[in-house]
């Protein structure tokens, strides 16, 4: 199906189970821990061994020798797969960094070697009697030493957020010398990881030239062809499966080691094996949100029109990686006739820098929103007032480009008044709630649409009971049921007549799960499929496809009414579809836009920090699922409480990895952190997008959140700090004076 015209009354609009709150399908296998994640496969291959991965002690260099003796000879042990075996194994589309294979070490934590055994234990053992010997090299770990050498460089994080190294429009350094009003300040991001609670995870199978894998991956399509690559088999003999993912954040977007290892392990050992990374080796050996170095510069008229705006960005990378593209959401989110961005590009030889929930317009509004705040202070404006001041109905680079929609406006006034937002006291520092100060913040959420092909196939069968099957993943956010929903309303149907199967190589290929596409994508692949199921059933059943109506089970047209299911009496109907898009999101800006609100309290003695209450107002098109879409935003926010307070990757920056690689030391937020969220999604959906007429919450829930926690953190103590995270280290000497 070809979606190339705004979409018209379908279907979906009937919203008898689209857009209604529903319990996930999958709740009660994940609460009764029947759900079956990578590393629980036992069912699926008999006679599993199990691989432990031993990962390299310097972050540069080369390995001289490797001595295996003591290991092969420990208990249990049935083989082991070192990188001196081997060239480097293939770099596949999505990888920067080899996953196997060669003497040379790219980055701390590399896997250079798979210990097999009977057991885990005996695993884990022998590989510790793994002795390594190596040739240390001299590396770059320092971003702030390396940033004013950096390059120019653009790119994107092929997910909506892109950005070429420099981007002009008229005449910026002119305009912001002569603004009237001006702002100029740098801010800092730290590295982060993503630290999802299941880890990377894989068991692997051959069947002669043939094999399986059971893994915890985001993306299957990308995952096949990937895994495919680099292990120079051709993807028609590689299946990967994958039904239920425990958190991915954007770190299992992409191969990671754990696969190509169990590949390599079970080749070895001549059985299944099975590979989990363990905790300590994710930190450093998989990939990361790297930190970032932003400048941002302002200037206004003093009516708070915005005249000139730029927004630079520094991040780091191993050769040939990717930037942070920081600035990308700088490009839309305001007006303002003279602009510029641009990103620069240190080589590091710190682990891979990659895709982290909404990379780009996280840490970029992490700054932008506090220069906007700090903008809107210099003016005397009230921070709402002066964002929309400068609302654009139009892509501020191409004015002909209109938004699809845009009600960031709508977003900030009705989340105002639902916080209470006229009770807040401008002026820093002045409340207090016994020995805490008290504050609120703000801040714009931004995210782009992102359109994609997504394929699924559907069958019916005699009892009335329709099965979807799409490669589409599920990592947490509620894919089976918006799944389940959406074939339910095309085909008339109650929802526990429709069955869901995800994750596998095997079904037609989908978006996949990422950049908040996952959603908006597969549900119209499976609306693609069932419009043309339905006209199989019409066909089978002597109805005019334009005339039958689809309810209750059946499927009638003037005064006759037959059962669904007879179409399907000599055998399954089965279709398959998938939706693609013409030049709808190039004609039109599609994006999402989000108001955060944020009340935090600050111990005036210690300069601890709470969180009071947090408010998020969505615009994202129709919210398929009300229920399962306000966990994803409450997730986002929670992610960024971490982000604002908690999270950073600390670089040791002699040898060069994350020294806090474990979650003991790696701080998030906890439920005690997070007292009390509120979540209002806009009445909206977005013909232009799709026939779902959806878009996405996932990334829009985070986007915002940490510069809106700065902003209240500013507004209660009346100290500003541009580096997060928000430490009170970083301010407890500037508190007020306490009698």
């Amino acid at each position: 199906m070809k979606f190339d015209t705004p979409a018209g009354q379908n279907p979906i609009d009937q919203l008898k189970l689209v857009g209604k709150p529903t319990d996930r399908i999958d709740g009660k296998f994940k609460t009764t821990g029947t759900a079956p994640y990578a590393y629980e496969r036992h069912d699926v291959a008999p006679n599993q061994a199990y691989g432990y991965i031993v990962g390299s002690a310097i972050a540069t260099g080369r390995i001289t020798a490797m001595d295996l003796v003591e290991a092969k000879a420990a208990p249990g042990v049935i083989a082991i797969v070192s990188t001196l075996d081997m060239p480097k194994l293939p770099l596949a589309e999505h990888n920067v960094a080899h996953l196997f294979g060669g003497a040379d070490v790219a980055h701390y934590h590399q896997a250079i070697a798979l210990v097999v055994a009977e057991t885990f234990e005996q695993a884990r053992a022998a590989a510790n009697l793994v002795r390594v010997t190596y040739a240390r090299g001299k590396g770059r770990f320092d971003l702030a030493e390396l940033a004013p050498s950096a390059p120019l460089e653009g790119g994107g994080s092929g997910e909506g957020s892109s950005a070429p190294k420099i981007d002009r429009v008229g005449n910026f350094e002119g305009a912001f010398t002569s603004a009237p009003v001006k702002l100029d300040a740098t801010y800092t991001t730290p590295d982060e990881s993503h630290a999802m609670m299941e880890p990377f995870a894989s068991i692997a199978a051959w069947n002669g030239d043939k094999l399986t894998i059971w893994t915890s991956n985001q993306m299957i399509t990308w995952g096949k062809k990937d895994l495919a690559k680099t292990l120079s088999i051709p993807e028609a003999n590689l299946r990967i499966d994958s039904p239920y993912i425990g958190g991915g954040f954007g770190g299992k977007l992409f191969v990671r080691a754990d696969a190509p290892l169990a590949a390599l392990g079970a080749k070895a050992a001549g059985r299944p094996v099975k590979v989990t990374m363990q905790r300590p080796m994710m930190f450093n050996n998989s990939t990361h949100r790297a930190a970032t170095i932003q400048r941002i510069r302002i200037g206004a008229d003093r009516d708070g029109t915005i005249t000139a705006i730029a927004h630079e960005s520094t991040s780091g990378n191993l050769p040939d990686g990717k930037p942070e593209t920081a600035v990308s959401q700088t490009k839309l989110l305001y007006a303002g006739a003279n602009r510029m961005t641009l990103m620069r590009l240190a080589v590091m030889d710190l682990p891979e820098g990659n895709a982290m929930r909404a990379p780009g317009e996280a840490p970029g509004l992490m700054a932008l929103e506090i220069a906007m705040d700090e903008m809107a202070e210099k003016l005397g404006m009230d921070p709402i007032d002066f964002r929309a001041k400068n609302d654009t109905q139009v892509d501020p680079e191409k004015p002909e480009r209109k938004f699809s929609q845009r009600q960031l406006v709508e977003c900030m006034h009705l989340g105002a008044e639902r916080f209470g937002w006229s009770k807040r006291n401008a002026k820093p520092g002045q409340v207090r709630d016994g020995q805490w100060l008290v504050g609120m913040g703000m801040a714009a959420g931004f995210r782009n649409n992102m359109l994609t092909k997504s394929g699924a196939k559907v069958s019916l069968d005699r009892h009335g009971v329709v099965t979807v099957r799409t490669d589409m993943t599920d990592i947490g956010t509620g894919t089976y049921t918006i799944i389940a929903q959406t074939a339910a309303e095309m085909m008339g149907l109650p929802l526990d007549k429709v069955v869901v199967m995800l994750g596998d190589s095997d079904f037609p290929a989908s978006a996949g799960s990422g950049g908040q596409w996952g959603a908006n994508n597969s549900t119209s692949g499976v609306y693609a499929a069932c419009t043309k199921l339905r006209e199989a059933v019409a066909q089978k059943l002597g109805f005019n496809s334009a005339d039958a109506k689809f309810s209750g089970g059946k499927v009638g047209a003037g005064n006759r009414s037959v059962a669904i299911g007879d179409a399907a009496k000599d055998g399954d109907l089965t279709v398959e579809d998938h939706i693609e898009y013409g030049d709808l999101d190039k004609r039109f800006q599609q994006s999402t836009f989000a108001g955060h609100f944020v009340e935090v309290s600050v111990n005036a003695y210690t300069g601890e920090t709470r969180v009071r209450r947090m408010l998020a107002v969505c615009a994202a098109g129709r919210i398929i699922n009300p229920k399962s879409a306000r966990s994803q935003v409450i997730g986002a926010m929670t992610m960024g409480v971490g982000a604002a307070l908690m999270e950073e990757l600390a670089v040791d920056k002699r040898f060069g990895y994350f020294v806090n690689h474990d979650l003991a030391t790696y701080e998030v937020p906890v439920h005690a952190d997070i007292p009390h969220q509120e979540v209002v999604f806009l009445d909206e959906a977005d013909v232009l997008s799709s026939p779902m007429k959806a878009k996405g919450v996932g990334e829009l829930g985070l986007c915002g959140v940490g510069a809106a926690i700065a902003n209240a953190v500013y507004n209660a103590t009346g100290v500003r700090v541009r580096d997060y995270p928000i430490t009170l280290d970083k301010f407890i000497d500037r508190l007020p004076k306490v009698a």
